[in-house]
């Protein structure tokens, strides 16, 4: 492309400090270096992950460019890259793969060691590669999607299926990957199980599908917004619930409704509380309880261990457990072949300009997920 090598001034979300709206600004995106790649961004979905940057839950350098969640095609590459090309559709990856770490080598791993959940800000070299007025804006997350063009190391992408449609398939980035290899990866759900999903937004509606997919007979949803019964219900949900409508704690209601039967149960929201519900929800003695949903960053927990004495497993999950650059083609090519369906995840498509507005969205509950198109 006649842009190779060249710095791109291009539009931007940027969030200049904490608690403010996206301002939408012209920046200088330099050239990749060595083992860089940079992407024009054709879709970017809208996660709560970004939300906790703006409220100060998660850590991270300001001004900052943020999103995760995309699919792009690469416009150029530096010295060194062999995977993608110029022209290649991509999804880049909040976390990466560099498959040389002990966590990728593990058959088990997939939290690369290259991954920035510490909120450092830059790519591998130390710097960064946006600029706004003069003065450096860092990086999110080893992606940065809410840009026309971001550049990512060659770890932080995955080359996908030209075919696929970018506004569907951006949520393979994060949300659907999450809950969906939480069942079949991380949970590892069992045909004719009870599973339990706590949160019934878009990552435990992936959760869901997930399950019915791995041939759960029962799949109970727990929300206290009644408003997303009916979708749940739509995806595979069996049944739904709200803690609401009991005196009793939820995990005694779900003992009641099961006989005790519950083999999986998996938090989506990233409360302590729920954490602890969803593991005294699932058997005492054979259960299987995936965190699934972030917990709030400096905060501790306290249970009792004969939770866990009496034999339930706890586990956690990062994307689903996936590796992300081995992974992310092949549920990309599971998606058109129809293996799940991503359309009833997306409730809005917005062009980028209205991202603001995308993000109102997400705080009334009205949206699953919104994806906003350049």
């Amino acid at each position: 492309m006649g842009t190779d090598r060249k710095v791109i001034k291009c539009k931007a979300a940027v969030l200049w400090e904490q608690k403010q709206p996206f301002s939408i600004e012209e920046i200088e995106v330099a050239p990749p270096k060595a083992k860089e790649v940079r992407i024009k961004i054709l879709a970017t979905g809208i996660c709560r992950t970004d939300d906790h940057v703006i409220k100060g839950e998660m850590v991270s350098k300001f001004p900052v460019i943020v999103g995760h969640e995309a699919t792009g095609v690469v416009e150029s590459i530096g010295d060194g890259v062999t995977t993608v090309k110029p022209g290649d559709k991509v999804i880049p990856l909040f976390l990466p793969q560099c498959r040389e770490c002990s966590f990728c080598r593990n058959p088990d791993g997939n939290l690369c060691v290259r991954s920035d959940i510490t909120g450092r800000g830059v790519l591998a070299d130390g710097t960064t590669r946006f600029t706004c007025k003069g003065q450096p804006v860092y990086h999110f997350m080893n992606t940065s999607t809410y840009t026309e063009y971001t550049v990512v190391d060659e770890t932080s992408v995955a080359k996908i299926d030209d075919a696929a449609p970018p506004e569907k398939v951006c949520l393979i980035g994060c949300g659907f990957s999450t809950g969906y290899g939480a069942a079949v990866k991380t949970g590892k759900v069992t045909p004719g199980s009870t599973c339990v999903v706590f949160g019934l937004g878009g990552v435990g509606l992936s959760v869901i599908m997930g399950c019915k997919l791995a041939g759960a007979s029962r799949i109970i949803g727990i929300d206290l917004n009644k408003d997303k019964f009916e979708k749940a219900m739509a995806v595979g949900a069996t049944e739904c619930i709200s803690p609401k409508d009991s005196p009793k704690p939820i995990s005694e209601v779900l003992s009641e409704m099961t006989g005790d039967t519950v083999g999986y149960s998996f938090e989506v929201i990233g409360r302590l509380e729920t954490m602890i519900d969803a593991l005294a929800s699932c058997n005492m003695n054979y259960g299987v309880s995936v965190v699934v949903g972030a917990p709030p960053s400096a905060k501790m927990l306290t249970y009792d261990p004969m939770l866990l004495f009496t034999g339930r497993t706890w586990k956690g999950c990062v994307f689903g457990g996936w590796k992300s650059r081995d992974d992310v083609p092949k549920l990309v090519t599971d998606f058109l072949a129809k293996k799940f369906d991503l359309d009833q995840l997306i409730t809005h498509i917005l062009p980028f300009k209205q991202i603001n507005e995308g993000f109102e969205l997400l705080y009334s509950g009205q949206s699953i997920r919104t994806v906003l198109t350049f």
